[in-house]
């Protein structure tokens, strides 16, 4: 690798950790912040399954460190969701320098839509979704009053985290799919080709996020994964170019040449 090679590639790097340690800053900084109320926010996004539980019934800990662990990963990801839009832009200053200049006037609708979507899906699913799954899967488990449900608490940051990173995720699918459009990666017509195959790909998601095997809690993840793909094809079909065709070289062309 030549000198005037080795001096962008190490720019690049400079940039590159510049911008990682501006983003790692803004979420060390909002965790402090976070974890000041863990408690509060831990109550809060206990309340869907405490309202399922059987009357005395309450969450529990087993061992004396699971609530200092709970509440250390309560501020994690809550410090993540408060820095997200930094590290969003980061992540776009980062990428930008590749682009054209018409395209990046999208950096602020980039990154709002973004986080809007995120915050948007993790909301819509706590407020929807989270009451209907631990409703059904604490019925399904209490065997007609004859067991007792005892969950730790813990446990269920653990399956609430993922959920709503889940939700959040999958409202994502509208923007990448338009990023990709306007990039000629994909188009309307491939993706409404590809639709049955989503579909699939959609559930088996489904079935990885959610916390068990039943059918309504992956069907209650899938759908709104399936119409965010409808909301991305038509975004796709107003805003998006006709996907790249590759150029085939003929070989014997090439050896005339």
């Amino acid at each position: 690798m030549s000198s005037e090679q080795q001096i962008p590639f190490m720019a690049h790097l400079l940039e590159l950790r510049r911008r990682l340690t501006i983003a790692a800053s803004s979420w060390v900084i909002a965790f402090i912040g976070c974890y000041y109320y863990s408690e509060e926010l831990f109550l809060y996004i206990s309340k869907p399954l405490r309202e399922a539980l059987p009357t005395g019934s309450k969450l529990v800990f087993l061992s004396p460190v699971e609530p200092f662990f709970t509440y250390m990963q309560i501020a994690a990801v809550a410090g993540a969701l408060i820095a997200l839009p930094v590290i969003l832009w980061q992540i776009w200053g980062f990428i930008s320098p590749a682009l054209y200049t018409k395209e990046k006037r999208f950096a602020l609708p980039f990154v709002a839509s973004a986080y809007i979507s995120f915050i948007s899906g993790a909301y819509l699913g706590f407020t929807w979704i989270f009451p209907l799954i631990f409703s059904v899967l604490l019925n399904m488990g209490l065997a007609g009053g004859e067991v007792t449900a005892m969950i730790s608490m813990g446990e269920y940051f653990s399956i609430a985290w993922k959920l709503l990173l889940a939700f959040g995720a999958i409202f994502e699918t509208p923007i990448v799919i338009l990023i990709f459009a306007r990039m000629g990666v994909v188009d309307a017509k491939w993706l409404s080709a590809k639709r049955k195959y989503f579909i699939i790909v959609a559930f088996i998601v489904a079935g990885i996020a959610t916390p068990g095997p039943d059918v309504f809690s992956q069907t209650a993840l899938a759908i709104p994964f399936i119409i965010l793909y409808e909301v991305g094809i038509i975004l796709a079909r107003l805003f998006g170019k006709e996907m790249k065709k590759k150029v085939q070289v003929d070989d014997d062309d090439d050896a005339s040449a």
